[in-house]
């Protein structure tokens, strides 16, 4: 459930956006796949034509961040092109990433990138809208992940919060990014 605060700078966010990139990042459970969907309902019952692109599908538990190239060049470099995008994501059988089937999306005017360390240093100036979800303690967002993924993943996820803070510590990625609170 979206609190009425954020859900208010949704509906101002949707009545600005109608083109470019959009990156909604912050760390692991709080709350940014929730948010993108919400802001893509908003902008859609508008009219605006967007696609979203999730990291969860180019990341993995041993790859957190390296996986950049693939989504530059099946992603972001089709889409200022103007050109569809055809991208092969992350499908997880018994613990284990494999890529999955092709994806075809249509090319739309608005992309939003929502996962963590979307809005990373390395596309910062081409980004229209770079937004940020803190969502709470690192304890109580470790919560909401177990909860979503299973305790089977407490371990990764806890492994996975560890470099979340070193990367965002080093890629400074809140400094650049509109805080949704």
């Amino acid at each position: 459930m979206i609190e009425a605060t954020l859900d208010r700078h949704l509906d101002e966010l949707a009545a600005e956006m109608d083109s470019g990139i959009v990156a909604i990042d912050g760390p692991s459970g709080a709350g940014k796949s929730t948010v993108a969907d919400a802001l893509v309902e908003r902008l859609r019952r508008r009219g605006v034509g967007v696609q979203l692109i999730r990291t969860d599908d180019f990341a993995t538990w041993d790859n957190p961040v390296a996986w950049w190239p693939e989504l530059e060049t099946d992603v972001l470099q089709a889409f200022i092109r103007r050109h569809d995008y055809r991208y092969r994501p992350r499908v997880w059988q018994d613990g284990e990433p494999t890529t999955g089937p092709l994806v075809w999306l249509r090319w739309e005017p608005l992309l939003i990138i929502e996962g963590v360390s979307s809005a990373r240093r390395r596309i910062a100036q081409r980004l229209t809208w770079s937004l940020w979800l803190d969502g709470g303690p690192a304890s109580e967002r470790l919560a909401r992940t177990v909860a979503r993924d299973g305790e089977e993943s407490r371990p990764m996820l806890e492994r996975w919060q560890q470099f979340e803070r070193g990367w965002f510590a080093v890629d400074r990625t809140r400094e650049r990014c509109r805080v949704l609170d």
